[in-house]
């Protein structure tokens, strides 16, 4: 009998999913605890927004130091350090009695937590695992499993609610997270340069000119303004949907439903567009999903609303949710190669995380403000068709000449 060989690459890609389902999953469910802590401390919703927009930015500023770190160091001390900041936020969320505290807890560490254990780590070093024709294909199933992540996870986070409180339950998710440290040992050799190609590019540049010279390319501007909406869109809704599914007279469980089902969707949607980044053009993926987003809320907003339309938004609204993260990630490795793909991602991710703090916030402040949350559905409208205009016109070709030109007067 012949013996099965299996690729190299593949425990790589295994730990890899792994901590993206951890990661990820932790982080959809904490919108299940604004309506519970809100009411135990006596909060406004816009107190826990403001603590959840923070880590979104968080996790966006550290991105960017994490991805620079681990491009010149490697990224197993980051993606520990990463592991200690996310368990230690979800621990001391738990005993956060004043607005301060739950920033620094829910918003400064666990943001710096999830920028050491998710995509701006992770997905650089699948890239340098798998050989390039390839590498489409093994961001999609990165992204796919980050989105597992939020189906199967944020169900038994709402059960785990139910069955011992909010308080226990912060203190149980932060001892869960440092299993996440198992699964960043097989990633720690594709931290640095990924092929001989890379490797004979210069290694002294620095980090500072590297983004001056990768901000002198148009189509990477437009990459980084589009990213935005995303971030909008999905923080928004990851945040804000299981108040509105309350607020709509549903149970709890709708809400935590409705975001685990976008997680399902998400599966085959950042699936099916890692697999077509080998095949179209991955701009015009990214203008036909940010379309998409528009005319998905636009509908939600004019049919009637039920259990089923809740459900039917979630369905199409997840398989468009991540399914960006393929073809931006792989347009920052068409761009500039992958030496410094981990750094330049994380800038592409600030302007994501900017987005996302934009709309957790602007949620929270416009709900304690007007009641409702109709402001920001419609806002979604319009900056997905924003994006899907900003992104047709970039232009997909090496830019790497622009990256590693000289500074001026040199």
């Amino acid at each position: 009998m012949s013996k099965t060989t299996y690729p190299a690459y593949l425990p790589v890609l295994i730990s890899a999913c792994l901590l993206l389902v951890l990661s990820f999953g932790f982080r959809a469910g904490f919108g299940l605890f604004i309506p519970p802590i809100t009411e135990a401390r006596e909060w406004g919703r816009d107190v826990l927004a403001l603590a959840l927009a923070v880590q979104n930015l968080a996790w966006g500023v550290c991105a960017i130091i994490a991805g620079g770190l681990a491009d010149r160091y490697g990224n197993l001390k980051v993606m520990l350090a990463g592991v200690i900041c996310y368990a230690s936020g979800m621990y001391l969320m738990a005993f956060s009695s004043t607005e301060l505290a739950i920033v620094s807890s829910a918003g400064l560490l666990v943001g710096a937590g999830v920028a050491g254990t998710s995509f701006g780590i992770v997905l650089p070093a699948m890239a340098r695992a798998v050989p390039e024709e390839k590498r489409g294909w093994a961001l999609g199933i990165g992204t796919a499993a980050g989105s597992f992540g939020q189906f199967l996870i944020v169900p038994m986070m709402q059960g785990v609610v139910d069955a011992v409180g909010w308080f226990q339950a912060l203190q149980l998710l932060g001892l869960a997270g440092l299993a996440m440290a198992l699964f960043t040992l097989p990633l720690a050799r594709f931290g640095g340069p990924a092929s001989d190609s890379d490797s004979e590019l210069p290694e002294s540049l620095g980090l500072w000119r590297i983004a001056r010279n990768a901000f002198s390319v148009r189509a990477y501007v437009l990459l980084v303004c589009g990213f935005f909406v995303c971030g909008f869109h999905v923080a928004f809704i990851t945040v804000h949907m299981p108040g509105y599914v309350i607020d709509l007279g549903f149970p709890a469980a709708v809400g935590a439903w409705s975001i685990s089902l976008i997680g399902l969707c998400n599966v085959f949607g950042s699936y099916v567009a890692g697999t077509l980044c080998g095949k179209r053009p991955m701009r015009k993926i990214l203008s036909f999903i940010y379309l998409g987003r528009a005319i998905v809320i636009t509908l939600f907003l004019l049919l009637p609303v039920s259990q089923a339309s809740i459900l039917l938004f979630s369905a199409a609204m997840g398989f468009l949710w991540l399914a960006t993260v393929p073809p931006t990630s792989g347009l920052v490795a068409l761009f500039f190669g992958t030496r410094y793909m981990t750094f330049l991602y994380g800038i592409v991710f600030f302007s994501h995380q900017l987005g996302s703090f934009t709309g957790v916030w602007l949620g929270g402040w416009l709900y304690e403000s007007y009641g409702n949350y109709d402001g920001i559905w419609l806002l979604g409208i319009a900056l997905g068709l924003i994006a899907a205009l900003l992104h047709w016109p970039i232009e997909e070709k090496d830019q790497q000449s622009s990256l590693y030109r000289p500074a001026v007067g040199h």
